[in-house]
């Protein structure tokens, strides 16, 4: 799959070459043609000078093939602007943005876009969210064998009660995160935009629950 990494800084170069390790096409764009040695010599991906909310800049960082794009810069403004451009212009789905004011995420949330804040960052959170059926363990009990993660849903779920989701999943909603603040769903809480769902697994179904989440829910009766 192909990723455009908009921001060379520790970040960025780590995140890029995380994912060539894993076999993807990486393009990475930053406006300081000196960043780019952050990535080392055997990195074989693309280094594109330029302004990463320029549409010349990520056409030329092949943004129309993208399967995701993550937005790492050092500036909030540029992060969240080059996010809406990657989704809105180019219709790229999967797209994250850091942000460095946490009281920014409600609003990045309400856009539909994924936003880590620097308070709780690793290059390896975004990957989750960037890469199809990513889940973000948050808690194992004390035998293994259960766990409490937080697990991509496909937005064609959006609008469905999540007592659908657990019923398709054979799972449980630990809590819900909406609009960066956690909540415990009732009976009748509809899964909306911007959503992340933390579900309690069996650690040998994790892979099978991801399966059901990555594609649209079964039809209702």
């Amino acid at each position: 799959m192909h990723f455009v990494i908009m921001g060379c800084g520790r970040v960025g170069a780590s995140l890029s070459r995380s994912l060539e390790r894993g076999g993807h096409d990486v393009a990475v764009v930053d406006q300081d043609p000196a960043a780019f040695r952050r990535l080392g010599p055997e990195f074989a991906g693309r280094r594109v000078e330029g302004v990463g909310f320029d549409r010349d800049t990520l056409l030329q960082a092949g943004i129309e093939q993208a399967y995701a794009f993550a937005a790492v810069s050092s500036g909030d403004n540029s992060n969240i602007l080059a996010a809406r451009v990657a989704r809105e212009t180019f219709g790229v789905e999967h797209v994250v943005a850091r942000i460095y004011d946490p009281d920014r995420a409600e609003i990045y949330q309400r856009l539909g876009i994924p936003t880590v804040a620097t308070v709780r960052w690793t290059a390896d959170q975004v990957i989750r969210r960037l890469l199809p059926q990513g889940h973000a363990p948050e808690h194992t009990d004390a035998s293994g064998a259960v766990i409490i993660a937080e697990v991509q849903v496909d937005p064609s779920w959006v609008g469905r009660r999540l007592s659908q989701l657990e019923s398709a999943t054979g799972t449980r909603v630990a809590y819900l995160t909406r609009l960066g603040e956690g909540t415990i769903p009732g009976p009748d809480t509809v899964y909306q935009e911007g959503d992340l769902v933390h579900l309690t697994i069996p650690r040998t179904r994790v892979g099978d629950v991801e399966r059901v989440l990555d594609k649209a829910p079964p039809a209702q009766d």
